[in-house]
């Protein structure tokens, strides 16, 4: 029997049990560290197509992180063949994922790139350097809204300079301390969300939900929850960044049976986002009408 989770609403962090523009970590287990669901074909084919396409725009790698890399794909694999072997066919040299038709090989291509190849998670490498860690490899299939071209080999503060309130601020100093004081035992999982008026995964441009979505109410606005894990390599001593994206309708909330606390949650939150944190996460033009459309969705349900 299939027990992967099962889309849409799988993670709800706007429901109240995590808050935007805060770091919100939380321990998870080595047994939910990857997230393989029913969109694991779509997902590696998109991949597949975007690493196809333009190589460099969704991977990026210094020469010297090599060893990190292999570190990498030895988590994966090691994850994968424990605890998801329903999915993925462990050889010793390839990787077969039967449902998406694919056999993955582990040779003939940087390490992270393997790795990333087998999972629905974008892999990202971090390492200390004189202003902090900084990204020094990545795939990087399905941002949302940042670009690795430009954000590949900056710090902490550079990558996260448009982010209302992290840089000089409570929220990028508690990051900078866990990043220095992570333990390779340690596995951590934090959320964020975001809206978008399409089912797009590559969002490499910032976003701004479209004027006229107004006219359509909730029908054509997705909410995008990224799941975000964080662990230290022990062999290198990089963190590796994974980030897994849910990516669903809104109206689909009005079959969901917790719809009303769900639609209440996103509309409490998105009430409380001051003008900065409207303008970055794209909905300036809409935040009212949404909270408006989501009020009627929750009084709806009850």
């Amino acid at each position: 029997m299939d027990t992967r989770p099962s889309p849409p609403f799988v993670h709800t962090p706007y429901d109240g049990t995590s808050q935007p523009f805060t770091v919100g970590l939380k321990p998870i287990t080595e047994e939910t560290f990857l997230e393989p669901d029913r969109y694991l074909d779509p997902y590696l084919h998109e991949k597949a197509r975007l690493l196809a396409e333009n190589r460099e725009t969704v991977f990026r790698a210094e020469p010297e992180t090599e060893a990190a890399q292999a570190e990498v794909l030895k988590t994966i694999l090691g994850n994968l063949s424990l605890y998801h072997r329903d999915t993925h066919r462990i050889g010793p040299d390839s990787v077969g994922i039967p449902e998406a038709g694919l056999d993955i090989s582990l040779e003939g291509e940087p390490p992270l790139l393997a790795a990333s190849r087998l999972v629905q998670e974008d892999l990202v490498l971090m390492r200390p350097g004189p202003d902090g860690y900084r990204l020094v490899a990545a795939s990087l299939c399905f941002p949302s809204s940042w670009s690795l071209e430009e954000k590949f080999g900056q710090s902490m503060t550079g990558i996260h300079e448009n982010v209302p309130g992290f840089n000089g601020a409570r929220m990028g100093n508690m990051v900078a301390r866990l990043f220095e004081n992570l333990k390779p035992d340690q596995l951590l999982c934090r959320y964020n969300w975001s809206l978008y008026d399409d089912p797009d995964l590559h969002h490499p441009r910032p976003k701004r939900i479209r004027a006229e979505i107004n006219l359509g109410g909730l029908a054509q606005v997705f909410i995008r929850v990224e799941r975000q894990t964080l662990r230290r390599l022990p062999g290198s001593g990089d963190i590796l960044f994974t980030i897994k994206v849910h990516h669903d309708p809104i109206a689909e909330l009005e079959k969901h049976e917790d719809r009303a606390r769900l639609a209440s949650g996103l509309r409490q939150q998105l009430l409380a986002l001051d003008t900065d944190q409207m303008a970055y996460k794209g909905v300036t033009l809409l935040r009212d009408h949404l909270a408006v459309a989501l009020e009627r969705l929750a009084a709806a349900a009850e």
